[in-house]
């Protein structure tokens, strides 16, 4: 399973991508927002970090804006997936961007059917949002077990992105679920790595030593 990093900060990509572990980036407007500055400029700057995909979302809600938005943020870099929200005129968006090679990433999928549609109109990625759909009651992961396995199982190459990752669970269930990747926030990138018993053993390891070279004057 893949991991990408749901942020637009550059710090935690930066810091993220030294570690070797990040296959690509997914942004939002809200992400985005938070960093300030001109988005093209800070969208440019993290595909010369990140040599994956990235994925960069369209403000506009009808297919012609969607569609010159889009081939705005494509020309970027080559790596761009264009993030297209699960309506009819995204849709159509999709089907008139996939014909033209620009990948996009179909966002804010709720329900198995938004993600056929998606991949039927020829997305590269769709993207259910586990973490939301849980806020509501449901089996967000579910949703992502339930699109892998169709997906699989018909031999669609669109990816499952599974998105709105709350905590470290999550991405063990996603990969359980059989998601191509799951997209996470820093703060729970930093916590794949924690566990007590390796900072426990950590601490031993370290006393045993001390102790050894003590005996050792």
């Amino acid at each position: 399973m893949k991991l990408f990093l749901d942020t637009a900060n550059l710090q935690e990509i930066k810091e993220a991508m030294q570690w070797g572990v990040i296959d690509g980036v997914t942004t939002n407007p809200t992400l985005a927002a938070r960093e300030g500055g001109d988005f093209r400029e800070l969208l440019a700057e993290i595909c010369r970090i990140v040599p994956g995909s990235v994925s960069a979302e369209v403000i506009a809600t009808e297919t012609e804006g969607m569609v010159r938005e889009a081939r705005e943020l494509a020309s970027v870099a080559p790596q761009v997936a264009v993030k297209i929200p699960v309506t009819p005129d995204g849709i159509r968006a999709v089907k008139i961007l996939a014909a033209e090679g620009i990948k996009c990433n179909v966002t804010l999928i709720f329900s198995f059917n938004q993600a056929l549609l998606a991949a039927k109109a020829g997305a590269c990625y769709v993207s259910p949002f586990v973490g939301r759909l849980d806020d509501i009651g449901h089996d967000g992961m579910a949703l992502v077990a339930d699109i892998s396995r169709a997906f699989s199982h018909y031999g669609f190459s669109c990816e499952v992105i599974a998105a709105s990752i709350r905590h470290p669970r999550h991405v063990i269930e996603a990969a359980m679920a059989g998601s191509h990747i799951a997209t996470v926030p820093f703060s729970v990138l930093k916590q794949m790595f924690n566990h007590p018993l390796t900072d426990l053993g950590i601490e031993r390891f370290l006393s045993d030593w001390q102790k050894a070279k003590g005996n050792t004057k």
